[in-house]
């Protein structure tokens, strides 16, 4: 198993807790972004850095991303390609993307990107809080229990 970030976006906070997570149970992982980011001295953690332009970070996580691997991004197309690969998604808020969901979740951000351009809706998620980073924290806890006893 190898845990992706979609780090461009990503927040700091979840990105220590899975810091934090890929440390205390000797997974890989790596951050993908357009810009060089820090990482903690670890020989389990690194980053690629993509060149500039649209999708170019989210096409390397899913040329990247195997079988079995969990994908941490907030954008529903990435993980709509990841799941198709037998990956799971899961965004910073604590939603898995599964093959379950995602193509609800995909239609649904569809619908909803048709009325914002419209001008039938506005706005977008209100800024992630506590209970945000706990929802995740318990996700990625009960994910990786379930898959590295695989």
């Amino acid at each position: 198993m190898h845990i992706w970030i979609d780090a461009d976006a990503c927040p700091n906070v979840i990105k220590e807790v899975l810091y934090k997570a890929a440390i205390r149970c000797k997974v890989e992982l790596t951050l993908v972004a357009n810009s060089t980011l820090p990482t903690p001295p670890s020989p389990l953690i690194n980053s690629i850095r993509v060149g500039a332009g649209f999708n170019v970070a989210d096409d390397e996580i899913a040329r990247l991303a195997e079988a079995g691997d969990l994908v941490i991004t907030a954008d529903i197309p990435l993980a709509d390609k990841i799941v198709e690969k037998g990956a799971t998604g899961l965004n910073p808020r604590g939603e898995l993307y599964t093959e379950e969901n995602i193509k609800g979740i995909l239609s649904m951000r569809n619908l909803m990107e048709e009325l914002r351009t419209g001008g039938m809706a506005s706005g977008g998620p209100a800024p992630l809080g506590p209970k945000d980073k706990q929802k995740f924290t318990n996700q990625l806890d009960k994910f990786l229990t379930q898959n590295l006893n695989r």
